[in-house]
């Protein structure tokens, strides 16, 4: 099969549901592959699988991301590019050295009880709608609900407003999918753009006459302060991003890893007490079933990769989640194992752009993972899970169990 066929075959239904043959075809093609041109123009001019090549691309500070043409005409892409994951330095340097501070060891010890209680309250409403056998519905019951309340206190968002705000955050996630550059779904995710920064910009006039211990209130201090170099849109623009991808990213940890547990009952019933295997399989789920799926970066000049030629601003499709199942850095690639050893995954990207949020994420699998598996040691899926639908941002957005209890 060549790359034409197998891209194709990915960005099929069938590829969005089951992407990883399609990630193994393209291992078997070597570790990158030329994209074929078709007409003038290309979105990409290679595909990279093989996780040395990927995990360097990342750690060049030379590739860069390309913006969108025309970004600044739409609310949604001009948030997302006045933010630090879609810019690139120096303007990335100085939005990340703000928000770095927030995400210090003193601050996730501190997130380490708020993340249990808002466990253990999550189980005890599982609890109540899964009594008597009844099904309930883990991703409504546990995963989405998890971390969108431990991000909404960390960053201080009233947790009343996490229904509202949950749909205009699906809006801009559909519009990141390869195919969501509809005109309806640009059109959908301008309006929750706009509805999402002035529903930060009201927070922020909160925050000033009556702040807290939250990062909104912190972050408002320094910027009147005059004590970073941010600008009050920029802080608007990347509370929407980090926001969404702090915790929709542990919605996806938290839903593809529970069926992958259970598939090892082993594992799942030794998970409750042992910090070092819950730890390692929350890096496994991460390696196996990583949320997001793929990045892009633009050459700095003629390159080579790994034999392919990619020209200067030409774009390069990275696939992590394909790099994360490369037979040469992971023997057996497919096999859940939660002791493994080697490099680590590639599901929060590396570089520049590792994600700041990734020690939340963890820690937020670590602590929950082991507590549901206690709680509800029965616990049993009962339908096959239901798949975003998005090869990007890839994950189970219904998952029915029973509780056991």
């Amino acid at each position: 099969m060549d790359v034409a066929s197998i891209l194709t075959g990915l960005y099929s239904e069938a590829g969005r549901q089951d992407p990883y043959p399609y990630y193994a075809a393209l291992h078997a093609l070597g570790p990158v592959a030329a994209v074929p041109r078709r007409g003038e123009h290309r979105a990409v001019s290679a595909v990279a699988v093989g996780y040395d090549v990927v995990a360097g691309v990342l750690r060049d500070p030379g590739f860069y991301k390309q913006a969108p043409p025309r970004w600044q005409e739409h609310e949604v892409t001009r948030t997302f590019q006045t933010s630090m994951m879609f810019v690139n330095p120096p303007e990335h340097t100085r939005m990340r050295q703000v928000f770095a501070k927030a995400f210090t060891p003193r601050r996730l010890g501190a997130l380490e009880p708020v993340v249990a209680r808002v466990v253990d309250a999550c189980l005890e409403r599982m609890a109540e709608h899964g009594a008597g056998g009844v099904e309930v519905d883990f991703v409504a019951d546990f995963a989405h609900p998890v971390p969108a309340l431990v991000m909404a206190e960390f960053v201080g968002i009233p947790a009343t407003d996490l229904t509202w705000y949950r749909e205009r955050v699906d809006r801009l996630d559909d519009f990141l999918d390869v195919a969501g550059k509809t005109p309806q779904r640009l059109a959908a995710a301008d309006t929750a753009a706009a509805e999402l920064r002035g529903f930060y910009r009201d927070l922020i006039a909160v925050r000033r006459r009556a702040p807290g211990a939250d990062l909104i209130s912190a972050l408002v201090e320094a910027l009147d302060s005059g004590g970073v170099e941010l600008t009050e849109d920029e802080l608007i623009s990347n509370l929407v991003v980090l926001f969404n991808a702090s915790f929709v990213t542990t919605v996806y940890l938290l839903s593809n890893g529970l069926p992958l547990l259970l598939e090892h009952p082993a594992v799942a019933a030794a998970l409750p007490g042992d910090d070092a295997l819950a730890a390692g399989s929350v890096d496994e789920i991460l390696r196996l079933r990583n949320p997001v799926h793929f990045l892009a970066r633009a050459a700095p000049h003629d390159v080579d990769l790994a034999g392919v030629p990619v020209a200067r601003d030409e774009n390069v499709l990275l696939l992590l989640a394909g790099a994360n199942r490369d037979p040469v850095r992971f023997p057996d690639p497919d096999r859940f194992d939660p002791r493994r050893a080697g490099p680590p995954s590639l599901a929060f990207g590396m570089g520049l752009h590792f994600c700041l949020g990734a020690a939340v994420s963890r820690l937020e699998g670590r602590l929950a993972l082991p507590r549901l598996l206690a709680r509800f040691p029965g616990l049993a899926v009962t339908a096959p899970p239901a798949y975003s639908g998005s090869l990007f941002l890839r994950g189970i957005d219904k998952l029915f169990v029973t509780t056991g209890g």
